[in-house]
């Protein structure tokens, strides 16, 4: 059954013509990717990043991986709108967790002149999407990235940090959301499958007994329905983008530089009235 999806778009740029650039290989990163059950130091333990590649491994080894792309594919095009907005040029680029490279297929190369692509989950590094960029792709854990400091002019992230143990607590901030109308429940389920956005967390119940789904689905739809029938799921995005300062870019000037204080803002109408009187 077809999904029917609520969008709140931003504005969308024009498709970039050209060649699909060449992806130059994968390549593994023997220190980037965390062994079975490991963290970072001093991070909370919450989800199985071992159980979390497997789950993106199979979603994207499934013959239909196009059908569930919709919310990535969204969420990368707002992402790459907003690199748009940034008056500068990034020669190397990097996307944290890139499942199929759902932000690179909205850039051109007169924005970026080299994409590294990172994910943990080999088999998206191997189906990405089509895109004019030069791209670089690394089998690499979020938690354990193996560059080193300073190397990147743009780093971006889509749909992937909420799997990381070791988060900091800067999500604290306004989120954009996307709202999903499904026939019901199940097909919701179906479709995080899909995506490889099933649940991960180590406290997670293995299974779940079919009379407490089917009770989960009716209440859900009581609580919840539209009135075409269909039951909601709204998606909570965070953006997040950093960059490297450009010698293009102004710089703040330093602090002690101004020559009027905020006090005299207030008095810059009365001086412009005096001066006009005066001519």
């Amino acid at each position: 059954m077809q999904r029917v999806i609520q969008l709140w778009l931003l504005r969308r740029r024009p498709p970039t013509a050209g060649v699909p650039g060449k992806n130059t290989g994968l390549r593994k990163a023997t220190s980037g990717v965390s062994p079975p059950g490991s963290t970072s130091p001093r991070a909370l333990n919450i989800f199985d990043r071992d159980l979390k590649r497997k789950q993106k491994n199979w979603a994207a080894r499934q013959p239909e991986t196009v059908k569930f792309d919709y919310l990535k594919d969204e969420v990368g095009s707002r992402i790459a709108d907003r690199v748009y907005d940034i008056a500068r040029d990034f020669p190397l680029a990097l996307n944290v967790g890139c499942g199929r490279g759902y932000i690179a297929q909205h850039l051109n190369k007169e924005t970026v002149g080299r994409f590294f692509q990172a994910d943990i989950a080999e088999h998206a590094l191997k189906n990405t999407l089509e895109t004019e960029i030069p791209t670089v792709s690394v089998l690499a854990d979020e938690e354990f990235l193996p560059f080193r400091e300073n190397t990147f002019d743009l780093v971006v992230s889509s749909l992937s940090l909420h799997w990381v143990n070791d988060l900091p607590r800067a999500l604290e901030q306004d989120t954009d959301e996307i709202q999903v109308n499904y026939p019901g429940m199940f097909e919701l389920m179906e479709d995080l499958q899909g995506m490889g956005e099933s649940n991960c967390a180590w406290n997670r119940k293995a299974l779940l007994h079919r009379d407490t789904m089917l009770a989960a689905a009716a209440v859900y739809g009581e609580m919840y329905r539209n009135e075409d029938g269909s039951v909601p799921a709204t998606y909570q995005i965070y953006y997040m983008i950093g960059w490297k300062y450009h010698d293009s870019q102004a710089r703040p000037a330093q602090r002690g530089s101004a020559t009027m204080s905020f006090g005299e803002l207030g008095k810059i109408n009365n001086l412009m009235s005096q001066g006009k009187k005066s001519k």
